[in-house]
C-alpha cells in the first residue's frame, strides 16, 4: 500500500518540525531551570522570617513593659483631689464625686478609713494607694492626744485662738503650719511674694496656681496684709519699653501700648488712665497701680 504524496513533507518542513521540537525542549529547560532555582531560594527567605519570629516574642514583652508604665505617685493629701488626679489615680468618677460632695460641706477626711468611708474605694485600690497618703501633722497628733484616756477634756473642747500675722515677714514653715499648705505651695506663695516685692493685697493669692478656694480661705485666716509694704514702685512715666515688660503685671506686648499712650495723651496721672490703654488688664487695675509711680 503506497502513501499518498500529500502525506510526504519537503526537507523545508521536516527542517522546521526539528527546529520547533528543539524550542519546545529548550523552553522546558528553561522553565524547568528557573523554578528550581526559585524553589531552592525559598528556604534560606524562610529561614530569615523564622529568626525574625524568634525575636518577635522579646520585642512584644519589651512594649508590653513600656506600655504598662505608670504614673509616679508622690505623698498628697487625699482631701484634694481633683477630677484629673481621681482619674489617674483609678478612682471611678462616682469615687470622685463623694469625696467633693463631702468636701463641699467644709469638711475633711482626716484617716484612711474616713476616707474610705467617704469614697467607697476598694480595699485593693485603698492598699496600692493609701501609703501614698499624707495628712497634716495636727492629724496624727491629734490621733495620739486622743490615745490618752486622762486628757483634760477642757483643751479639747476649747478652740486654738488664731494670731493673724503679716503675710509679708511669713517664712515657710509659718504658711506650712496652714491646713492644706506643704513644701510646694509654700514655696510657690514666696516665690510671687519675691518677685513684686511684697503683697499689697491677699487677693494677689489668686495668682498663685495650684492654691484651692479652700486652702485661700484658710490663709486668710492666718496671714493678712498688716501694713503698708515698702515696695520699690515703678514709675509708669519715665521706664522704657524694656523696663515696662519687666514688670510682672506688664507683658512686652501692653509695654508697647502704654509707652504709645503716653506719646499720644502726655502722662499718666492715675488708674483712671490705666483703663483707657489697650488691653490693659482692668481686673487688676487696683492692685497694679498700687506698685506703680505717677
Amino acid at each position: 500500500m503506497k502513501i499518498s504524496s500529500d502525506f510526504k513533507y519537503t526537507r523545508e518542513q521536516r527542517s522546521g518540525i526539528v527546529a520547533l521540537i528543539l524550542l519546545m525542549i529548550l523552553v522546558q529547560l528553561v522553565y524547568c531551570y528557573y523554578f528550581s532555582d526559585i524553589r531552592f531560594s525559598v528556604p534560606s527567605e524562610s529561614n530569615q522570617e523564622k529568626e525574625w519570629l524568634a525575636l518577635q516574642s522579646e520585642i512584644d514583652s519589651l512594649k508590653n513593659e513600656q506600655g504598662i508604665e505608670k504614673h509616679k505617685i508622690y505623698p498628697f493629701n487625699p482631701n484634694f483631689i481633683s477630677d484629673y488626679k481621681g482619674y489617674v489615680l483609678g478612682m471611678s468618677v462616682a469615687e470622685i464625686d463623694r469625696l467633693h460632695k463631702f468636701r463641699e460641706r467644709n469638711q475633711f477626711v482626716n484617716s484612711v478609713a474616713e476616707f474610705q468611708k467617704v469614697t467607697k474605694v476598694s480595699d485593693k485600690w485603698l492598699a496600692d494607694i493609701a501609703p501614698y497618703f499624707k495628712f497634716p501633722d495636727w492629724v496624727k497628733n491629734r490621733t495620739k492626744v486622743n490615745s490618752f484616756v486622762n486628757y483634760p477634756k477642757q483643751t479639747i473642747d476649747k478652740k486654738e485662738k488664731i494670731v493673724v500675722a503679716d503675710i509679708n515677714l511669713a517664712t515657710q514653715e509659718d504658711l506650712m503650719k496652714v491646713y492644706g499648705i506643704g513644701p510646694a505651695l509654700s514655696e510657690r506663695i514666696l516665690k510671687e511674694r519675691d518677685k513684686l516685692g511684697a503683697f499689697v493685697s491677699m487677693k494677689q493669692l489668686d495668682d498663685v496656681w495650684g492654691l484651692s478656694p479652700e486652702v485661700i480661705s484658710n490663709i486668710n485666716k492666718h496671714f493678712s496684709v498688716l501694713t503698708a509694704p515698702a515696695i520699690r514702685k515703678l514709675n509708669i512715666n519715665e521706664s522704657s519699653v524694656k523696663e515696662l515688660s519687666q514688670f510682672p503685671f506688664f507683658k512686652y506686648q501692653l509695654a508697647k501700648e502704654i509707652v504709645t499712650y503716653r506719646s499720644m495723651n502726655g502722662e499718666i496721672k492715675s488708674k483712671e488712665d490705666l483703663i483707657k490703654i489697650k488691653n490693659f488688664p482692668i481686673d487688676k487695675v487696683d492692685i497694679i497701680a498700687l506698685y506703680l509711680a505717677f
